[in-house]
C-alpha cells in the first residue's frame, strides 16, 4: 500500500525553503529548538509533506523530506547568520504560520508575505530603542531601591552604552568585547559621576551599575538555553550555554577592569549592599516592574499589543516577587515561583491575543534579572579581595537559571489548560461553514 502522493521535486524545495526561512527567523529571535522544530514540520506537512525530519543546531537548521524507498530524500539547511530581537517580525511571522496550517494561503503566496515580512524595516527608529533601554534602566533602578536622580542617571548611562554599543557592533567587533566595553562603561560612568559630586554624597554608583547590568543581561537568551537543554535539544543547549558563558564573561571583565581602576584613581567605591525591601514601597515596585518590562518589550520592537501585555507580565513578576521576599521566601525561590507564574499567564493569553508565548515570557522575567547580585559578587572580588564573591555569583547564577526554567515550567502547565479552553470555545460556538476568506492590509501591530 502507497502513502498519499508528495509534490512534484520543483515543489517539495520550494516548501522546504519556506520552512527554513521561517525557522530561521524564529531562531534569530531566540525561539527554543523544540518549537523551531514543531513549527517546520507544521508547514511542511500543511503543504503535502508528512514525512520530514528536523535538525536543529545552534547555528543551523537543516530539513530532510523523505521520499519513499524508490526516491532519494530531498535535504536543505538554512544557517542562522545573525541574531537581534524583532517581536513585531516574529509575531507577523507566527500569524502566518497559522494561515499556512489552515490552507488559507498557497506556498508561493506565503513566500512572497515571508518576503515582506522580512525585508520590512523595524516599526521603531533606532533612536527609539535606545530611549527604550534608557527608560528601562531607570524602571530598573527604581525597583531595586533608587531615587528619581539615581534612576536619570542610570537612564543616561545605559542611552550612552546602547549608541556606543551601535557603533560597536556596525564595526563588526564580536560580542564578547562589546559586553565587555558596557560593562566598563557602566561601572565607570556611575564612580565618576558619584565622585564628580554632582550628586548627593547620600548617593553611590550601585544603584546605577546594577540597572545597566540588568539592560545588558536582558538580550541573553536564558528561557531558550534551559528549553532546550530539557527538551532534550542538547547541541543546542550547548551552543548556547557558551555563547550566554562568553557574553556575561565579557561583562563580568568590563565591570572588573572599571572597578580596579576606579580604586587605583581613588575613586569612591561603595560596596553593593543588598537593599530591603518594604511593603511601603511594594506598588512603586508594582509600577516599576511593569514600566521595565514594557520599556524592554519597545526596545524589542514589539507590537503595542504585546507592549501592554509585557508591562501587565512585568508588574505582576515584580509584585510577586517582592511580596514572596517579604514573606522570608529565599530570592532564588521566589524568582522561580514568579517566573512560572509569568510563564503560565503568557502561554494561556497568548494565543488569544495573538502574541507569541516568548515575547510575553522573556519581557515579564526581565525586571527579575539579578543585576544587582552580579555587581555584589563582582565588587567582592575585585575590590575587597575575598572569595564569598564565588558564592554571591553562584546565587546570582542561580537566580538567572531559576527564572528561566520557571518561565519554561509556567508555559507547560499552561499547554493543557490552553487546548482545553480551545476545545471548550469550539464546543460552544458550534459549526461553522467554511467562506471565502477575506483579504486583510497587512499592519505592523
Amino acid at each position: 500500500m502507497q502513502g498519499p502522493a508528495l509534490p512534484a521535486e520543483s515543489t517539495v524545495h520550494f516548501v522546504l525553503d519556506l520552512a527554513l526561512r521561517i525557522g530561521e527567523v524564529q531562531m534569530a529571535s531566540g525561539a527554543g529548538a523544540s518549537d523551531v522544530t514543531a513549527t517546520i514540520i507544521a508547514v511542511a506537512g500543511a503543504y503535502g509533506m508528512p514525512h520530514c525530519e528536523v535538525d536543529v543546531i545552534f547555528t543551523s537548521i537543516t530539513v530532510t523530506c523523505q521520499r519513499g524507498v524508490d526516491l532519494p530524500p530531498v535535504t536543505a539547511v538554512r544557517v542562522v547568520r545573525s541574531r537581534g530581537l524583532d517581536y513585531t517580525r516574529l509575531a507577523l511571522v507566527e500569524r502566518l504560520v497559522r494561515t499556512i496550517t489552515r490552507n488559507r494561503v498557497t506556498a508561493h503566496d506565503a513566500h512572497a508575505e515571508l518576503d515582506r515580512i522580512t525585508n520590512a524595516p523595524h516599526p521603531y527608529p533606532r533612536w527609539f530603542a535606545t530611549l527604550a533601554y534608557a527608560g528601562m534602566a531607570a524602571a530598573v533602578a527604581v525597583l531595586i531601591g533608587g531615587d528619581a536622580l539615581v534612576a536619570v542617571s542610570a537612564a543616561l548611562i545605559t542611552a550612552l552604552i546602547d549608541r556606543v554599543g551601535r557603533l560597536l557592533n556596525r564595526r563588526a567587533l564580536p560580542f564578547f568585547f562589546q559586553q565587555a566595553v558596557g560593562g566598563a562603561l557602566a561601572t565607570g560612568c556611575a564612580v565618576a559621576i558619584v565622585g564628580s559630586g554632582v550628586l548627593p554624597s547620600s548617593i553611590t554608583p550601585t544603584t546605577m551599575v546594577a540597572a545597566a547590568i540588568t539592560v545588558l543581561l536582558s538580550g541573553l537568551s536564558f528561557v531558550s538555553l534551559v528549553q532546550d537543554a530539557i527538551t532534550g535539544y542538547n547541541v543546542t543547549a550547548a551552543g548556547r550555554i557558551v555563547e550566554v558563558s562568553l557574553m556575561t564573561a565579557g561583562l563580568i571583565a568590563g565591570v572588573v577592569l572599571a572597578l580596579n581602576i576606579g580604586v587605583k584613581l581613588g575613586l569612591p567605591s561603595v560596596p553593593a549592599v543588598q537593599l530591603s525591601s518594604s511593603l511601603l514601597r511594594l506598588p512603586l515596585q508594582t509600577a516599576a516592574g511593569a514600566a521595565a518590562a514594557a520599556c524592554f518589550a519597545l526596545a524589542s520592537y514589539a507590537t503595542p499589543r504585546s507592549v501592554v501585555v509585557a508591562g501587565i507580565a512585568g508588574g505582576v513578576g515584580a509584585a510577586g516577587f517582592s511580596a514572596l521576599v517579604l514573606a522570608g521566601i529565599g530570592q532564588t525561590t521566589a524568582s522561580a515561583v514568579a517566573a512560572t507564574v509569568i510563564g503560565f499567564a503568557g502561554g494561556v493569553i497568548s494565543r488569544r491575543l495573538a502574541i507569541p508565548p516568548l515575547v510575553i515570557a522573556v519581557c515579564g522575567m526581565v525586571p527579575l534579572l539579578p543585576g544587582l547580585t552580579i555587581y555584589r559578587a563582582l565588587f567582592e572580588l575585585a575590590v575587597e579581595r575575598r572569595y564569598t564573591g564565588l558564592s554571591t555569583l553562584m546565587v546570582a547564577t542561580s537566580v538567572a537559571l531559576a527564572l528561566a526554567a520557571g518561565v519554561v515550567l509556567g508555559e507547560y502547565l499552561a499547554q493543557p489548560v490552553r487546548h482545553g479552553l480551545g476545545r471548550l470555545e469550539r464546543r460552544l460556538s458550534g459549526p461553522r461553514l467554511a467562506g471565502p476568506l477575506r483579504p486583510t492590509r497587512r499592519r505592523l501591530e
